[in-house]
């Protein structure tokens, strides 16, 4: 990562997490698609004698969010079930969560993992960190109106009451999805935040967390970008290591994350793919949670970005680390071997 920061000159001109889904995705949408004709065939894979699992397998990484989306409202005309309903009842285990993941809309399920990150006793903030540090304003505002939805809660206030501290704030600025999204560059205000943040934590004894969490949570991702840059200048390290040498625990974990998504989102989620499956057992929530949200957006990148890190592919990763349906139908996602 720091030799990535080095060539941040680069990245200042870069693509922000803004872009556009659909450039740098394994998925994309079917031509001549029938939604009508996919949900006849994925009513028969299920309620044949036995599950046809590779049908299913085929149509839904084929197929575009939206175009899945029309599948599921297809396939409720036709039956008066829902597609999730069925496939609960008839798939099971990681390869079910895989296949629910891919049906439900990218804003709900983001959602859903928000609920279940905030459920039973404790909060899993890894995943309240990663989803919040790596989406746009406008992912953000159709999680908190999915959320609303679900909950008839706003999701501010139900983070309130899971979180504390200096964290809490910074994860509640970023809940809010009220990032700046100009892409002009102010020079001079990208030098006066780096002085600020170089002022509030390796200039002086203790740390004064606030002007981190007001800068690095406001600021377009431009700036931002900018601001890293005039950072290294001042102090000679990169704001990663400074924030990593002066913050601790929670405020450290979603401080670092957005610096990291500042500077490349698909390395930072290609970092937390790593993760997911190194060494004894995989993490397979992150792993799909990456794998399905990411697909019509940068998973070309992140792949690029794994196999950097790694050394190996994603895809070789998943061959190894998974099994059965739930492997072939990550590895379809993947869409291709780096390696080969």
């Amino acid at each position: 990562m720091a030799s990535l920061l080095d060539e941040l000159d680069s990245l200042v001109a870069s693509p922000s997490f803004n872009a556009a889904p659909g450039g740098r995705g394994t998925i994309k949408p079917k031509a001549n698609f029938d939604a009508g004709e996919d949900a006849v065939a994925l009513r028969k894979a299920i309620e044949g004698l036995g599950t046809e699992e590779k049908t299913l397998i085929d149509i839904l990484t084929h197929r575009s969010s939206g175009q899945r989306q029309l599948i599921c409202q297809a396939y409720l005309d036709a039956t008066g079930r829902t597609l999730v309903e069925d496939l609960k009842g008839d798939t099971h285990g990681d390869f079910e969560d895989l296949l629910v993941a891919l049906v439900t809309p990218p804003a709900v399920y983001d959602c859903h993992e928000v609920i279940r990150a905030m459920k039973g006793a404790g909060t899993k903030d890894g995943i309240l960190i990663e989803i919040l540090a790596s989406r746009s304003n406008q992912q953000i505002k159709a999680l908190c109106d999915a959320y609303l939805q679900e909950t008839e809660k706003k999701l501010s206030l139900d983070l309130r009451g899971e979180v504390s501290g200096k964290y809490s704030k910074a994860l509640l600025i970023l809940a809010e999805g009220k990032r700046d999204e100009s892409t002009a560059v102010d020079l001079v205000k990208a030098r006066e935040d780096a002085k600020t943040l170089y002022d509030a934590g390796e200039k002086k004894w203790g740390t004064d967390e606030s002007k981190f969490i007001e800068v690095l949570c406001h600021r377009s991702i431009p700036q931002l970008r900018q601001t890293l840059v005039e950072y290294k200048n001042i102090s000679g390290k990169t704001l990663q290591e400074s924030v990593e040498g002066e913050m601790s625990g929670e405020l450290e974990e979603i401080l670092m994350a957005i610096v990291k998504c500042v500077t490349s989102v698909p390395a930072y989620l290609a970092e937390l793919l790593y993760a997911s499956m190194k060494g004894g057992g995989t993490d397979e929530a992150t792993l799909n949670r990456i794998m399905v949200t990411r697909s019509e957006v940068d998973l070309l990148d992140i792949r690029a970005e794994f196999k950097k890190l790694s050394g190996n592919s994603l895809y070789s990763a998943i061959e190894s680390d998974c099994r059965g349906s739930y492997k072939k139908t990550l590895l379809r996602i993947c869409g291709g071997d780096d390696d080969s």
